[in-house]
């Protein structure tokens, strides 16, 4: 794009809010924004777009374009990446910035393509190279097992950045920004698909991707009865319970469970891992992880290369043994 210039977020609401990857996203764009000079927006797409357009500011957009219409009030991934590409093309934006979220994952390539450009896709963190003022990404390669640095030569350059990489930044209630109503033009006729039903699944305590605290377990368990005995250590810990792709393509926990490259990134405080070998693609979800505790009984294990502490030993007596040393801390 000629005369391109800033950095545009594409943020995704929830509810009346601004979801918490666009917060992220917004952390990330922020620090590009800083190296290259210029300024930060934020397309945010829906329906009813002041609240989270006001969040926007605060946590650190310098404008945002508000691209409200009826048919944005649900995700529809035609009709979303007409208005993207509509906004792109109108903004021309140096550097474009979307969360690898489903959504992300479903939309970010199409929107490359339609804009005639390449996408770093997973991307850990992104930068700029001061020489030639070109974004760089960091993105996993080889299942996780080692990092590429990537560069974006065409503009826009795109970059879709994995969930939990970056921290939102603390919000600012005073800021000043700018809000742009920006209106497309829409048909439903643009939908080549449409939603029959949507079915919500009903989940209790604290989200897999928000959680300070995980147990998960893997394989190792030998099948679905073990996971009670994770879910009350959670619950002692104010946690979460995650489980590797082993456990759930035997059916013995739901997906939204899965942590690893194809199921959910998290970064909690602490990672308890039972009967989790350690495999590169569960790595891969869970390299945030602040202090990562493992328990197998393989001492050869692959986990114990990224744990902080180890345990080496059956799982059915460490695990009860662990649950009630901390129950008896919690109830002092």
């Amino acid at each position: 794009m000629a005369d391109a210039a800033g950095v545009l977020v594409i943020g995704q609401t929830s509810g009346v809010g601004l979801d918490s990857t666009a917060a992220e996203l917004l952390a990330a764009g922020r620090n590009l924004a800083s190296a290259l000079g210029e300024e930060l927006s934020i397309g945010l797409l829906g329906d009813a777009l002041d609240g989270p357009a006001q969040q926007a500011i605060a946590h650190g957009a310098d404008r945002v374009y508000a691209v409200s219409h009826p048919l944005l009030s649900e995700y529809q991934p035609d009709l979303y990446l007409a208005a993207m590409d509509a906004l792109c093309r109108n903004v021309s934006p140096k550097v474009v910035l979307i969360s690898r979220t489903a959504e992300g994952r479903e939309v970010a390539p199409r929107l490359a393509f339609r804009l005639g450009v390449g996408l770093a896709q997973d991307c850990l963190e992104v930068s700029v190279d001061e020489s030639t003022g070109s974004l760089l990404a960091n993105r996993p390669v080889y299942g996780g097992n080692a990092v590429a640095v990537v560069s974006c030569e065409r503009t826009p350059q795109i970059a879709a950045i994995r969930p939990k990489a970056y921290e939102p930044t603390d919000v600012d209630s005073s800021r000043q920004g700018q809000i742009v109503s920006f209106p497309v033009e829409l048909d439903p006729s643009q939908a080549r698909t449409r939603v029959v039903e949507t079915v919500r699944e009903e989940s209790e305590g604290v989200k897999l991707e928000e959680a300070r605290v995980v147990v998960s377990g893997g394989r190792g368990l030998g099948g679905p009865e073990p996971f009670s005995g994770l879910e009350e250590l959670a619950k002692l810990l104010g946690g979460a319970v995650g489980a590797s792709r082993a456990a759930v393509d035997s059916g013995w926990v739901p997906s939204s469970y899965q942590v690893g490259l194809t199921g959910k990134a998290i970064t909690p405080e602490l990672y308890i891992t039972v009967a989790i070998s350690g495999a590169s693609q569960h790595m891969a979800g869970c390299s945030g992880a602040k202090c990562i505790v493992a328990i197998n009984k393989d001492a050869d294990a692959n986990i114990f290369k990224d744990a902080r502490y180890g345990v080496v030993g059956d799982w059915e007596r460490v695990l009860p043994a662990l649950t009630e040393a901390v129950r008896e801390l919690v109830d002092d």
